[in-house]
């Protein structure tokens, strides 16, 4: 299939003006905390603040791996680097535990803490960002504190039994109860999210325990966390992975669209086509700061992209389903914002890798429902849940869960990529 240059470009003049233009302008017109440090995150659909008097860890770490990686990718004109920094001056002061390590899990806006859990799905953007900002800024306290963080979850949350990682603990790092607690659960969620705060931890330390924990976590993730016939992601295990049916945690994320329910429906039955991109687009990426295995890991990224690709994009109304079961079809059809961030990635990324003939069209699928549908072009930032037809089902900015990493990190990735796919034509 012959793809035209026009189509490319006149792709990545979008996305190049929505960065420039809308995205990065809104949080940095806005989320500076200057009365208290860190930043606000919590944005009503007008792009005013809605006023919840709560910083997350998880938020103010996405925040500074956004400015960091913003930076680092050439934007901002040193700005996103000085707000960057402005983060990591907050964390460091007012999140992390002087007593016991580690960061909490959240403070009010002025810093002070009101929930003191160790979350490892936290923990694991306190890498990825702090890495990243060392690896964008050269300053020293993101890789220090990125290694701590490591250490910590080393000692502390690694399963020497049955591998893998606890992941919900109090704050002297004793496993929480069952349950709703969490103790006794373990998830795609946190393996992935690991695998992507090990692969920059990594490659900003260039450490050989960096290494091989990222290849633990990747064998891992293949043997115990992928459906063995799909290559999908599976969501919640027992610690000895067994499969255990999807239920809500009392320290929750992701969930706010079923604050209402202790377990999902089709609970041991589901699979997210974003997750399952995401997952194939961060290991490729892995391959490449490792240095090696591509060539043993390209089937599996290719089947997971695929499968997130023909069950996930509408091919009726544009953009990307929710969710579905593993052996493929659609349980939830309405479009959350981050499963079109990872699903335009994934598809440039396969476009790039095994050959623009299926990829193309389906980015360009997901790309024109973002942006005619799930960008708010007026405020700068994307809706975070619309019904299949894109019509908005919620229509705030940002709050705890919904801040800049998915969005930023789209558009970022797909210039980089748009790009290149350019380059290869000429």
């Amino acid at each position: 299939m012959a793809i035209d240059s026009k189509q490319v470009s006149a792709c990545l003049d979008e996305c190049r003006h929505h960065l420039t233009e809308e995205l990065l302008p809104f949080w940095l017109d806005r989320c500076r905390d200057e009365a208290n440090g860190g930043f606000i995150t919590h944005w009503d659909k007008d792009g005013n603040d809605s006023g919840e008097d709560e910083k997350s860890m998880l938020a103010q770490m996405r925040t500074i791996y956004t400015f960091s990686s913003a930076h680092r990718a050439g934007y901002g004109d040193g700005k996103c680097a000085e707000y960057a920094a402005f983060g990591v001056d907050f964390v460091i002061e007012k999140m992390w535990d002087k007593e016991y390590g580690g960061f909490y899990w959240t403070t009010d806006r002025k810093g002070n803490i009101t929930i003191d859990k160790k979350i490892l799905y936290g923990l694991s953007f306190a890498m990825y960002a702090l890495s990243e900002y060392t690896l964008a800024t050269g300053d020293e306290r993101g890789r220090e504190y990125a290694e701590k963080v490591f250490d910590l979850v080393k000692k502390y949350c690694a399963d020497t039994m049955y591998g893998g990682y606890f992941e919900m603990f109090e704050r002297n790092w004793d496993l929480c109860g069952p349950g709703s607690g969490g103790g006794d659960r373990k998830t795609l969620d946190v393996h992935m999210h690991l695998m992507e705060a090990f692969t920059t931890l990594y490659e900003c330390t260039g450490k050989s325990i960096h290494k091989r924990t990222l290849i633990e976590d990747i064998d891992l993730l293949l043997r115990r966390i992928l459906h063995p016939k799909y290559a999908t992601g599976i969501p919640q295990f027992t610690p000895d992975w067994k499969i255990s049916p999807q239920i809500k945690f009392d320290i929750v994320w992701g969930w706010d669209r079923f604050a209402d329910g202790g377990q999902k429906a089709n609970a041991t039955d589901n699979t997210s086509a974003g997750h399952n991109v995401e997952f194939a687009w961060l290991l490729a990426h892995a391959t490449d700061v490792l240095g090696a295995g591509w060539d043993q890991y390209r089937d599996i990224i290719k089947k997971a992209t695929d499968h997130g690709m023909i069950n996930g994009i509408d091919p009726e109304f544009g953009g990307v389903y929710t969710e579905g079961p593993h052996a493929g079809g659609v349980h939830d059809m309405e479009k959350e914002f981050w499963q079109q961030a990872e699903v335009m990635i994934g598809m440039l990324e396969a476009a790039l890798r095994f050959g623009p003939d299926k990829y193309w069209p389906a980015y360009q699928n997901v790309h024109r429902f973002v942006f005619d549908k799930m960008i708010n072009h007026k405020v700068g930032e994307w809706l975070p849940l619309l019904s299949r037809e894109g019509d908005p089902v919620w229509s705030h900015m940002s709050h705890s869960w919904k801040v800049n990493y998915h969005t930023v990190r789209c558009m970022v990735q797909c210039i980089k990529r748009l790009e290149k796919m350019l380059d290869t034509m000429q």
